[in-house]
């Protein structure tokens, strides 16, 4: 029997809504007559076991460096500047550098950042304790993972300041404004290109225990890494290990902040962060979907995705499927029972590479910031990124708390 091509399919239709909320519901609710709807742009992908079946499918390539090619107010000599990244590699390069570099962020590198991770968090509430009000998004997340991003580099402390702003600026590329960012954007990438050449010729000559000495110690049958390899590998522990960070832990906070029964569980067992971490994820999740096209014809559930096709994988709804997920919209960390992982990290090759660092990072600062922010409650009406956004969370979250 032949397959269906999928532009015949009679599919629920998701409107896109600059409500994060709304979105969610949308997908909610279209998941439960559908396992796929149709949008704009491409389909969408609703359950939890066909999200996982795309993102484990090869074929299905990353739809990263469509962000740029379809963008309106991108020029030509912007595109240019596109170079390969692991974060859309495919192929037998995607195999290599994965290979390559993996060894260099396992969870033992993430472990030895721990103490650090604690020093960090504790000075910036240090600077907010006593007032017993602060921004959670602008005082505590914001500056979080720089300098331990900086720490697992090697790079000097009084380059913290310059590691923000790059990252920052990079990062731009997901906010949908070429128009105003292209300058600061390509700045940003310049200066961080030509930083990075300095420090691995640096650590080239004078190894040190941080990641950049391993990447460069990196080999396996003969392979290493290029000097533009490296560069990039650097850029995509920026981009992949700062706003990401940023915006879970803001966004962990902001659910934490209406349930204070479990701020305070959390607070009274630091054991069980871990399980918070992956709870927090799972119900609000700072990367709600991703991208795929497809790099062939491509048949799947008796379905045709004729080459070219692109859908958007929603991890959000994935993350809510209850056939995996009993009651999925209860937020129930240390109760939760599932053989099957929250999707928030991605799965398949594509599998975020920074996924030990950042639950390292997150399961050191919630019971922290529980324990020094108790009876934690809200200050103020708090912001967030447009819906669309690459990487969601809070602009602003005002809090206060027992002063300490």
């Amino acid at each position: 029997m032949s397959p269906t091509p999928v532009g015949t399919l009679d599919l629920p239709y998701l409107v896109i809504s600059d409500d994060r909320n709304e979105r969610l519901t949308a997908g909610l609710d279209a998941a439960k007559s559908s396992w796929i709807a149709r949008g704009d742009i491409g389909y969408s992908i609703l359950r939890y076991d066909d999200v996982v079946a795309v993102l484990r499918d090869k074929r299905w390539h990353s739809a990263v460096p469509l962000v740029i090619e379809m963008a309106a107010d991108v020029t030509p000599e912007f595109k240019m500047r596109r170079r390969e990244s692991i974060l859309s590699a495919e192929g037998d390069t995607h195999v290599r550098l994965r290979r390559l570099v993996a060894p260099a962020f396992s969870p033992r590198r993430a472990d030895q950042l721990r103490p650090f991770m604690r020093d960090v968090m504790n000075g910036l509430v240090d600077a907010v304790a006593a007032s017993g009000r602060a921004d959670v998004a602008a005082d505590i997340c914001e500056p979080y993972p720089i300098p331990i991003i900086c720490e697992l580099l090697g790079a000097p402390k009084e380059d913290w300041e310059l590691f923000s702003r790059w990252a920052t600026d990079v990062l731009r590329v997901f906010d949908n404004n070429f128009k105003e960012d292209m300058p600061l954007i390509a700045a940003a990438q310049d200066e961080l290109d030509a930083y990075t050449r300095r420090l691995i010729a640096d650590r080239r000559s004078k190894p040190r225990d941080d990641l950049l000495t391993d990447l460069i110690a990196s080999e396996e049958s003969g392979e290493r890494l290029t000097t533009e390899e490296l560069v990039m590998l650097v850029e995509a522990v920026i981009v992949g290990g700062t706003d990401t960070t940023r915006n879970q832990l803001g966004l962990a906070v902001d659910l934490l902040i209406d349930h204070p029964d479990k701020w305070k569980q959390l607070a009274d067992d630091p054991s069980t962060a871990a399980k918070f971490v992956e709870e927090t994820m799972r119900v609000n999740g700072a990367v709600r979907g991703t991208g795929r096209v497809a790099s062939c014809d491509i048949e799947y559930r008796g379905v045709l995705f004729p080459a070219g096709t692109i859908v958007f994988p929603l991890l959000a709804a994935a993350n809510r499927d209850g056939s995996v997920f009993a009651e999925p919209n209860t937020f129930d960390p240390v109760g939760r029972a599932t053989d099957q992982p929250q999707l928030t990290f991605g799965s398949g090759i594509h599998y975020c590479l920074g996924a030990a660092l950042a639950r390292a990072e997150l399961q050191e600062a919630l019971p922290l910031l529980a324990r020094r922010m108790p009876n934690l409650r809200r200050g103020g009406e708090p912001r967030y990124k447009i819906a669309t956004a690459g990487i969601f969370g809070p602009t602003s979250l005002p809090v206060e708390f027992d002063p300490t």
